[in-house]
């Protein structure tokens, strides 16, 4: 399975008042293991980011004005995630910035070039109820470093959710084997052994035995006041 972990830096926060996004960071997992396959973009979103967005990424208007538009990126972007399950944390979020960044170069919506979409913070809040299931908080609860983000930034956070979701599922391969195939090993035949002219030993109980049997059964019904199971069997059949 082919599994991309997506996340975005916008300008602000609503993508239907005209913010935009700024930065796409893409990592991919393939059989459950980092392939190194990455997608990065930084974009011009031709305007400003809100201070407060700003405060949030770090990435400056300057640094923006000689980045490709997302007009010039989009073709490369929907080849490198067709028909991937997309994993990203509160996805209602980044989809619909992507929707509308997709929208205006006419394409169709984000859902129908993949394969589904996995929302990592439902997932959390299924598995820890009435915590705090920000992506840092699950670091720190999953163990995962991000002592390197100071900031936020698309690719590095990308990078931090697959460290998170390999931990968060790793129960999933818990009863899983993995079997090897060798073409040139030599087809394995059973001997089947006829069981039935066999004869079981059997071993009786010495005299010393039956008698520390019975004391120990009389202990056990003199304890229960005669109460015990096959007392009262006795006394039925009697």
């Amino acid at each position: 399975m082919r599994q991309i972990f997506l996340d975005t830096e916008t300008t602000g926060l609503s993508a239907e008042n005209g913010d935009r996004i700024i930065e796409i960071g893409c990592v991919e997992l393939l059989h459950r293991k980092l392939t190194g396959n990455n997608l990065h973009f930084y974009l011009n979103p031709e305007r400003d980011s809100h201070e407060d967005a700003l405060r949030v990424h770090g990435i400056t208007n300057e640094f923006l004005k000689d980045k490709p538009k997302f007009a010039e990126v989009v073709d490369q972007f929907l080849e490198y995630i067709a028909g991937a399950e997309i994993i990203i944390h509160n996805a209602p979020f980044d989809v619909s910035f992507l929707n509308k960044e997709l929208a205006l170069q006419g394409r169709p919506t984000f859902t129908s070039f993949v394969d589904g979409i996995t929302d990592t913070l439902v997932m959390a809040k299924e598995m820890f109820p009435g915590k705090r299931n920000s992506l840092d908080s699950l670091c720190d609860r999953l163990e995962v470093d991000n002592s390197g983000r100071t900031l936020h930034g698309a690719l590095l956070d990308a990078e931090l959710l697959a460290d998170v979701y390999i931990n968060m599922t790793r129960g999933q391969d818990a009863l899983l084997m993995e079997v090897e195939s060798n073409s040139d090993e030599q087809t394995r035949t059973t001997e089947y052994v006829d069981l039935s002219s066999f004869q079981l030993p059997v071993t009786s109980a010495s005299e010393q035995e039956i008698a520390q049997h019975a004391d120990v059964l009389a202990q056990l019904d003199k304890s229960s006041a005669g109460n015990t199971v096959w007392r009262k069997l006795e006394n039925s059949v009697a």
